[in-house]
């Protein structure tokens, strides 16, 4: 639309708003001569850096931009609102050059732009700039791999979900831990606990049930987590509990009892750990099995050489920890076990009995250490000690349950141990 200038002239007057179908109308009295007239289409006087009626979605992480195209017609005035009715906040520079938005547009979003523009003879222009936003540029997704894998396991498996990306807030915790289900057969309480910013730990209040069917899986896909971080689709884990195994391991009486659903199958001399590498007291759940293992002391920050250093074949080892205790065959202390503890803090037994042992128990059953000089296992970190905290305290670690992330148990301490 063309605009025909017209001359500037300083009135004092009062002003009128008056609203006239899509346009507004200041009139006021000079003379009795009306001065304004109904805005000019300023289309083709300003710029802005969003998609133009072309089909395209707008980036939300970028800022918005209107920009006069000719320093003799300013803005004088710019807004831009969402379909809710939320104002975007902007800055409009001094010379009216320019304004920018200086907040982040929201994603799938509708927009709706007002630019109201002046020509050199202060008469009123307008352009109306509509547009949507897409999913920003920056957005991430929440994969969840949930574990173990599929597969019969022992009563005290927990269920693990590793985040691949870190989740920190509580409400936005909340919303993943509502997307992670567990459900059991027969069913059982349970409860997540954030072991830190990337994993989870689920387990219930008691030891799974004997042949129990659990099955963990995500309704997190579409989910959205925070401004820039959406669930996606994650594979579903269905696991099978086998019967109820727990070795209880008696450092004082040099002994390990074997149970099979609550029934005692064997009892086994052993050795334990012997002062200063005293075996760790707790629950531990069976990490894995290794037939063989070379065992170098070296590796667990004895020095090579010293009077406690050691390179040894090991058969018939069941892993507890990552930092290497296990319960394996030890033929050069049989004349200790039953009777005193000589180990670097591993349990040995003869090669007869470990292999008895190894063939009997499977990945997560229970292994449980009593009457030990050592420290307790660390909850998390080290293997599976998450039996090692109460179940009060458990609950404490979920964000549904308290509303916020409570402070974790220190892991910083690793104290390895072998043979």
């Amino acid at each position: 639309m063309s605009h025909t200038p017209r001359p500037r002239t300083v009135v004092s007057c009062t002003v009128l708003v008056i609203a006239l179908g899509a346009g507004v109308v200041t009139a006021c009295g000079s003379d009795g001569n009306p001065l304004a007239e109904r805005p000019y289409d300023a289309s083709d006087r300003i710029s802005f850096n969003g998609p133009d009626g072309d089909g395209r979605k707008a980036d939300p992480d970028k800022p918005l931009e209107v920009v006069a195209r000719d320093d003799d017609e300013p803005l004088t005035d710019v807004t831009a609102v969402d379909a809710s009715g939320r104002y975007v906040a902007g800055e409009l520079a001094a010379d009216g050059s320019r304004w920018h938005s200086t907040e982040p547009l929201a994603a799938d979003a509708h927009y709706t732009v007002r630019v109201s523009t002046e020509d050199a003879d202060g008469a009123p222009g307008r352009r109306v700039l509509t547009f949507d936003t897409g999913k920003p540029s920056g957005e991430k997704r929440l994969t969840v791999e949930l574990g173990p894998d599929q597969g019969t396991y022992g009563v005290g498996q927990p269920v693990t979900a590793k985040l691949s990306e870190p989740v920190k807030d509580p409400a936005q915790r909340a919303i993943v831990e509502r997307g992670l289900k567990v459900d059991s057969t027969p069913s059982v309480p349970g409860a997540w606990y954030w072991v830190d910013d990337k994993e989870l730990h689920y387990r219930p209040q008691e030891y799974w049930p004997a042949h129990a069917t659990i099955r963990a899986h995500s309704n997190l896909d579409g989910i959205r987590i925070s401004d820039r971080l959406w669930g996606t689709t994650s594979k579903d884990v269905t696991l099978t509990i086998g019967d109820r195994v727990i070795a209880v391991t008696d450092a004082s009486s040099h002994s390990l009892t074997f149970y099979k659903n609550d029934e005692v199958i064997n009892t086994i001399p052993v050795t334990t750990g012997k002062p200063g590498f005293e075996t760790r007291n707790g629950v531990k759940v069976v990490l894995g099995k290794e037939q063989f293992v070379r065992m170098r002391s070296a590796t667990v920050g004895i020095a090579e050489g010293s009077s406690e250093s050691y390179d040894l074949p090991v058969y018939y080892a069941t892993r507890l920890t990552w930092s290497g205790e296990y319960v394996h065959a030890a033929p050069w202390s049989v004349g200790s076990q039953g009777y005193a503890n000589v180990s670097h803090g591993c349990t040995g037994m003869s090669t007869a009995n470990a292999e008895w042992f190894f063939d009997h128990v499977r990945q997560g059953d229970v292994v449980k250490v009593v009457n030990s000089y050592g420290d307790t296992m660390e909850p998390f970190g080290n293997g599976f000690g998450d039996w090692n905290v109460d179940w009060t305290k458990w609950k404490t670690g979920s964000a549904l349950t308290t509303g916020k992330h409570k402070t974790q148990p220190d892991t910083s301490t690793l104290r390895p141990t072998a043979v």
